[in-house]
């Protein structure tokens, strides 16, 4: 049985929403947990943090900050948080910009206590009441995440048996990593920046035999691209968010499927060219052609044009 839980969290120059989530952190029924934020945000963004911050809440679980050496990006922040907390016997990776129902860390380690599982995942919903995905399906083919829910009203109950034997990753705002899980699959790769890390993370650790869960009764509100910008509005999507879910989206298949790139890359075209320009969002269509070329010359890591 995992009974202490590291919750990771990545901030980036957003104390609100980490004290947002921390105050959802309070009111969890399992009760032996501790936080750690990982700021990627440079000194002044550390020090706004580690001020809103409280050293403990109100259960008496600990609180600290750890500033990044650079922006690491997403991934790079996991794995500092991952890093810092060796002891732990699972980890509650968390977006900052989540709100965790009561009961949905207990329902995370009920899950992957049944031993069938390395790692687990629940339901995310926006705040209009809306899943965002009660776990992910990626079509390696189309090099395209497909969020299983999308859209369906909060109230209607998914059936978990289902969702597990559907899903092939978790959502990257919300899921439980087991110890066997990091122990066999390791860290998430930092080369990816941000964008689409947690699908090879979750790739990688079932070619390597290992199991999704589902936790039902486990909702986790999530106020999607406080941080990045990725909103289901695509006119709106920043630059970075487009380009990178473009490029990371060819990255993951040189990573994982290299024998499909022929077929994936001419794929992962027609999908740019269908999503944007119909949506006469022209700005983010050139952001994601730019970022269907950098996929395919294998570029990693941040944005050369990209403040860090």
């Amino acid at each position: 049985m995992a009974d202490h839980v590291a919750v990771c969290i990545v901030g980036f120059r957003n104390p609100e929403d980490a004290v947002g989530c921390l105050a959802a952190l309070e009111t969890s029924t399992h009760a032996d947990f501790e936080v750690i934020i990982c700021e990627n945000g440079g000194r002044a963004a550390y020090d706004a943090l580690t001020a809103a911050l409280p050293s403990s809440l109100a259960g008496g679980q600990g609180v600290r900050a750890v500033m990044a050496p650079r922006n690491l990006g997403y991934a790079g922040g996991v794995n500092v948080c991952l890093a810092q907390t060796p002891d732990a016997d699972a980890w509650w990776i968390l977006n900052p910009d989540t709100g965790p129902s009561p009961g949905a860390m207990a329902a995370l380690i009920g899950r992957l206590a049944h031993g069938d599982c390395e790692a687990v995942g629940s339901t995310l919903h926006f705040p209009d009441g809306r899943v965002q995905s009660h776990g992910g399906l990626w079509r390696p083919w189309f090099a395209r995440a497909v969020s299983i829910g999308f859209g369906e009203p909060l109230d209607r109950l998914p059936d978990p048996g289902a969702i597990e034997q559907r899903q092939n990753y978790l959502n990257g705002a919300s899921m439980l990593i087991g110890r066997r899980f990091l122990e066999v699959v390791g860290p998430m790769r930092e080369d990816y920046f941000l964008y689409c890390e947690e699908v090879e993370w979750c790739l990688r650790g079932r070619m390597r035999g290992l199991r999704l869960g589902f936790a039902a009764g486990a909702p986790v509100l999530h106020h999607q691209g406080t941080t990045t910008g990725h909103t289901t509005d695509f006119a709106n999507r920043t630059r970075p968010a487009t380009y990178l879910n473009e490029r990371n989206s060819v990255l993951l298949t040189w990573d994982r499927f290299p024998g499909r790139m022929p077929v994936v890359a001419l794929s992962a075209l027609l999908g740019v060219v269908l999503r944007y320009p119909r949506r006469r969002a022209w700005r983010q269509f050139g952001y994601g052609l730019a970022g269907w070329f950098a996929g395919l010359r294998n570029e990693r890591g941040p944005p050369r044009w990209m403040k860090t």
